[in-house]
């Protein structure tokens, strides 16, 4: 049997990315297929992978603008030549599981999430930009949808990276999935030595969705020190609304997420994400995160025990719950906080996965030998 892993993009390391490492290290002889890759970007065990690449790599910008190439991404993905494994595994955010494999090839699909532009997030997509660009993205996600649908009846067994993904399949998809959550580095990401510090944090890409800019204002009007760490497009907006309490780090290093994780006073988590790895990365640390009560947040933080949840993306739903935390703070508990995230890590993710993709692929040989 020969192994092949497929990504969407490995542009950037995030949580995605991070599973891709793991998956790798069950199968260390798998080649690893993706649309797009950026070295430097990378951390140093990708380079020692066989990681293959689509055509689109050809193109100057793509490797810094990929969203651009969202319409030529299907083709791209259906253009690799898989046919000589027997096992694929992808790991989807977007086009990864429309890879075409042979019929007696078992396709195992890890899905971090169902497009969320082309499905849920698909108004706040569109948004308020100009009506020419409007109707030709309302176009393009239209056609991609379809694809998006139709790709999804090529994969044999999909596994949801939560219980909120699960739901989306099944919605979007019409497919069953089993839930294994991603994993945390509990062994990298421990708490510190000294006590936490006065400061909140917010980290991650800061991207529009990830509602940074509500963490940012309420800070700013509280008068609560705020530390933001890492970068992208919202970073130049996110200033301007920023008061003297906030402070912006842009992209750090490991070691240094891992000591303002280990100082912060609590980690604010105001997204809705599909699963969300960096409230986890916190109570790893034994922080408490406040977090908005929707998407993963609900499956990775314990309401009372290891954080605070806020029912709506605005600021006074959220000075509120930085009211009743500053009341309550004293109640968490470090210890009790980094149990709960042990449940996450990275060799329950392997112990898991492993077993997972074995029962499937036998089920599938054994499907596949009474149909002969």
């Amino acid at each position: 049997m020969r192994v092949a892993i497929v990504h969407d993009w490995l542009t950037n390391m995030g949580g995605a990315e991070k599973v891709v490492e793991l998956m790798h290290r069950l199968f260390p002889d798998a080649p690893v297929y993706t649309l797009l890759y950026e070295q430097n970007n990378m951390p140093e065990d990708f380079a020692r992978m066989d990681i293959r690449t689509s055509y689109l790599q050809r193109i100057p910008f793509a490797r810094r603008r990929h969203q651009w190439l969202l319409p030529f991404m299907p083709a791209a993905i259906e253009a690799m030549d898989l046919r000589e494994y027997g096992l694929v595994i992808s790991s989807s955010t977007s086009c990864a599981k429309g890879v075409l494999t042979r019929a007696d090839c078992c396709h195992i699909s890890y899905c971090n999430t169902p497009m969320r532009y082309a499905w849920d997030f698909y108004q706040d997509y569109i948004g308020d930009k100009p009506w020419p660009l409007r109707n030709y993205i309302r176009r393009q996600l239209h056609w991609i949808r379809l694809w998006d649908r139709l790709s999804a009846d090529r994969v044999d067994y999909f596994i949801a990276n939560s219980g909120n993904v699960k739901n989306r399949i099944r919605k979007h998809y019409r497919r069953e999935a089993e839930v294994i959550y991603p994993p945390v580095d509990t062994n990298y990401f421990v708490p510190g030595e000294a006590k936490a510090g006065e400061y909140f944090l917010c980290a991650g890409r800061l991207v529009a969705y990830k509602r940074i800019d509500l963490a940012v204002r309420v800070c700013s009007e509280m008068s609560l020190p705020l530390i933001v760490a890492g970068d992208g497009g919202e970073l130049k907006r996110l200033k301007s609304m920023a008061g003297p309490t906030v402070e912006f780090r842009g992209r750090v290093s490991n070691d240094e997420l891992l000591k303002l994780y280990q100082d912060c006073r609590a980690f604010i988590f105001p997204g809705e994400e599909d699963f969300g790895i960096t409230p986890l990365e916190a109570q790893a640390c034994g922080r408490p995160v406040i977090a908005y009560g929707r998407g993963g947040a609900l499956e990775t933080v314990v309401d009372g025990q290891t954080g605070l949840f806020f029912d709506q993306q605005d600021k006074e739903p959220l000075k509120l719950a930085l009211k009743r935390f500053r009341d309550c703070e004293a109640a968490f508990d470090p210890t009790v906080i980094r149990q709960h995230a042990e449940g996450f890590s990275v060799d329950r993710f392997l112990r898991e996965f492993g077993r997972m993709v074995k029962e499937f692929y036998e089920e599938f040989r054994t499907r596949q030998e009474m149909l002969r």
